[in-house]
């Protein structure tokens, strides 16, 4: 089985360079990863470099300036040089004549949007607008939706009312998600322990399992800021042997197949 990580970060300012990133991949048997750049920062020459200086190993999703209005030929010129996708919040707007531009450019140019936000975010009338306005264009939910919180705002009460509105958007074809470490959605006992260090894990990605199959899924270790929760090799094996998988194929397409047959991922 090939893994793939779809969710990690590398900056030489902020977080790790992308040669930490690489030795935790090599130590933990990760053979390609999506480097998505961090919010906030539009020059997406890093990500990119790192893309061509270890071929075969990296995918880009860059970050463009979305209250400026030359957003969508600024976006053009990255994935020229390479980027796959872009990453855009549920509730980003383009300024002008039309709100949906930057999105709208994403669909032109073949990419998919990688999306960042709270739960109640994704839950909105208007992000489905979105997804139903522009049918042709991937969308990849980050973060499980949002569900454990971590961009703000949760849904940690049964039954789930607000994610199980997040997961009605399996009805169209064009939308992902990401799976995360177990340490985004499960309290961790206290004190820690050995060998599973959390508290009882909320059904979360067994519903998105069974809302979207296996092969809109995909795991993403949310490296570096990981490493403040269950780190690295945890993230990969602790989902890996714990979530209640239907099968050994439904496994594959969640850990590397479904991110295959996304992103180029330097092939």
């Amino acid at each position: 089985m090939v893994v793939v990580d779809t969710h990690c970060h590398a900056s030489p300012a902020w977080y790790e360079p992308v040669e930490i990133l690489l030795d935790q991949m090599n130590r933990n048997g990760v053979d390609k990863a999506v480097i998505v750049q961090i919010r906030g920062w539009y020059d997406n020459a890093y990500p990119v470099e790192c893309m061509r200086r270890f071929p075969g190993r990296f995918s880009v999703v860059a970050v463009v300036d979305t209250d400026s209005p030359d957003a969508s030929e600024r976006l053009e010129e990255w994935v020229e040089r390479g980027v796959e996708g872009v990453r855009l919040g549920p509730d980003v707007r383009s300024p002008g004549n039309d709100p949906l531009a930057i999105w709208r450019k994403a669909a032109e140019l073949g990419i998919l949007v990688s999306s960042i936000g709270p739960v109640h975010g994704f839950a909105s009338p208007g992000f489905e607008s979105i997804v139903k306005e522009l049918s042709s264009l991937k969308i990849i939910i980050e973060h499980l939706g949002g569900v454990g919180g971590i961009q703000g705002g949760q849904d940690t009460t049964p039954p789930h009312a607000t994610f199980r509105k997040v997961l009605e958007l399996a009805q169209y074809p064009s939308v992902y998600m990401k799976v995360p470490s177990l340490g985004e959605i499960s309290p961790r006992a206290m004190p820690v322990r050995a060998p599973y260090p959390f508290e009882d894990a909320p059904p979360f990605i067994e519903m998105a399992i069974d809302a979207f199959g296996a092969k809109r899924l995909m795991w993403g270790s949310d490296f570096p800021p990981v490493a403040r929760r269950e780190g690295y090799r945890n993230a990969l094996r602790l989902p890996m042997e714990r979530v209640g998988f239907k099968s050994q194929e439904d496994k594959d397409w969640i850990f590397g197949e479904t991110a295959a047959s996304l992103f180029r991922l330097g092939d």
